[in-house]
Order: C-alpha cells, then sequence, then structure tokens
C-alpha cells in the first residue's frame, strides 16, 4: 500500500545522536514505501536550543525520539510533548532509572559520556591504526598478534570488515585470497578458531566486480570479472578454509554490520567498543 505522506523523525540528543539515529534508521528500514525525513538536532544542552528543536518538530507532526540525559531537559521535552500531542520516545531515562532501582546509585547525567577520550577510546584508535597497517597482508607478522584475520578472494568486504571491527576495540588483519598464490606460514601457526574465510556467490561476485572495473572506466568483461575464474578462486578459497579448519561466512546477502555479528558470534568475542568490564566473568578482547 502507497502512502503519500511524509513521516518526520527527530533526532534530539546532548551528544553525537548515535543510539536514537540507529533506532530511527531501523524503524525506517521496515518502511520501505513510506517517504521518511529525518532531522538530526545533536550537542542539545540549553533550554533554548531545545525549545526550538521542540518547535520546529511541532511544525511537521515530527516524531521525536531523544537521548538526553539532564533531567530537566528530560522534563522540558515530555511536557512539550504532552502538551503538543507529539510523539515522544525517552531512549535512555527508562534504562538508566531501573539500573538506579537495583543498584540505589544515581546517574552521573553527564551529557557524552558514552564519548570519553579514556583508556578504552584510545585501544580503539590503536586497533583501527592496527587494520590499516595489516590490511591485506601487508606485513604477515600481524597475523600473531591480531584477535582476527580475514580471510578472501577480492570484493569480499576484508578491509571494511577489519575497519568496522577495529572500532569494536578487536585488531583484526586480512590476506586476499587468490589461487596459486603463496599462503604467509604465520597463517598457519595461529589459532584457526582466531581465523575467519570470507566466501560469496559466483554471480553476485561477478556483478560486483565488474561494477568496480566500470566505477574505474575499465573493461568490465576482464578476466578478473570472468564467472570461470570466479569460481576458480572461491574453490581455492574454500579448499583453503577447510585445511585451516577455520569459520567460512558467505557474505553474499549481508551487510557489514550483519557479518560482523556473525563474526563475533563464531568467534566468542564480545563488542567492547564503550566499556571493559572488570569482572572475572567478561570476555576481554585484549
Amino acid at each position: 500500500m502507497e502512502n503519500k505522506e511524509t513521516i518526520n523523525l527527530f533526532v534530539i540528543s546532548d551528544s553525537a545522536g548515535e543510539t536514537a539515529t540507529k533506532l530511527a534508521q531501523a524503524t525506517m528500514a521496515q518502511f520501505p514505501s513510506v517517504n521518511f525525513c529525518l532531522y538530526r538536532r545533536t550537542f542539545i544542552r540549553s533550554r533554548e536550543a531545545l525549545i526550538k528543536t521542540l518547535a520546529d518538530a511541532k511544525e511537521v507532526n515530527g516524531i521525536i525520539l531523544h537521548t538526553l540525559i539532564s533531567e530537566n531537559l528530560v522534563e522540558l521535552t515530555n511536557d512539550f510533548c504532552e502538551q503538543s500531542g507529539l510523539y515522544n520516545i525517552d531512549v535512555l531515562t527508562p534504562t538508566v532509572d531501573e539500573v538506579t532501582r537495583r543498584t540505589g546509585i544515581l546517574p552521573s547525567r553527564e551529557p557524552g559520556a558514552l564519548h570519553h577520550l579514556n583508556e578504552n577510546y584510545f585501544r580503539r584508535i590503536k586497533a583501527m591504526e592496527f587494520a590499516v597497517k595489516y590490511d591485506d597482508g601487508k606485513d604477515p607478522r600481524g597475523f600473531l598478534e591480531a584477535d582476527i584475520i580475514l580471510l578472501g578472494v577480492s570484493r569480499t568486504s576484508k578491509t571494511p570488515l577489519s575497519l568496522f571491527l577495529a572500532n569494536k576495540n578487536l585488531k583484526v588483519a586480512n590476506l586476499p585470497i587468490v589461487p596459486q598464490a603463496h599462503i604467509p606460514k604465520q597463517i598457519w601457526e595461529v589459532d584457526p578458531k582466531k581465523i575467519v574465510g570470507l566466501t560469496n556467490d559466483p554471480d553476485m561476485l561477478n556483478s560486483i566486480r565488474k561494477e568496480r572495473m566500470i566505477s574505474y572506466g575499465l573493461n568490465p568483461d576482464s578476466a578478473y570479472a570472468n564467472i570461470d575464474k570466479i569460481r576458480e578462486e572461491l574453490a581455492f578459497a574454500n579448499e583453503l578454509y577447510q585445511k585451516i579448519g577455520c569459520v567460512i561466512i558467505n557474505v553474499a546477502t549481508l551487510s557489514i554490520e550483519e557479518t560482523a555479528s556473525m563474526i563475533l558470534n563464531a568467534l566468542k568475542l564480545e563488542d567492547h567498543s564503550y566499556y571493559i568490564s572488570d569482572s572475572d566473568d567478561a570476555v576481554h578482547p585484549f
């Protein structure tokens, strides 16, 4: 059923607004036929700025998703929305209140606390530098230091995945797999449980490679995109993965986020992007 109405989503945050934005994007993804307009109002820390944003939302009957932590601003938002008949989701308060109820500890109420430049932040930066340094098998020594090693033929998202996982405080190295090419000895010295073999469907890979060649202004019917050559590459890679005994993931229909989640689950790793627990039961990526 086609709907001509535009749904206006307002993300309001006292920081970067990533949490509420993800919620908004997840909602929009469920309605591909609906026309959405997403307004992001970030670093809202004064009553004046908040009132102006709420007034803008009222003009277009917006749906408000907010991650404000100041009690005064939360109260102002809730009161304004109630009086104006605006739909309002307070993303943080219910969970924050529940933690306080269980622990008796009051929250710091500090805007942007998620993004402190603490030790964990600098671990993430180092992980990202590691991913760049050891991308595409530039230095095989990186395989011995990595938390995760990604193997895959060309265009199986090795580099984007490496950087995405690095943002979760994981040191990732990757290696392109080419038939008859030398496999660094370090690969055989690493615990197979740290290795992930990426594969793809031949037709999907053929399409991706053709588009890649076109974007470079080159002939899309080159050997690089030849379907028989692709099948040969994938067969060689799969045989290698079997010998190694590593996890194998077909990325044909997966987004970077979905593939990363599958990797974390398969390797029993946790996402400690913003916090590393001191609990003995916690899984530490470092």
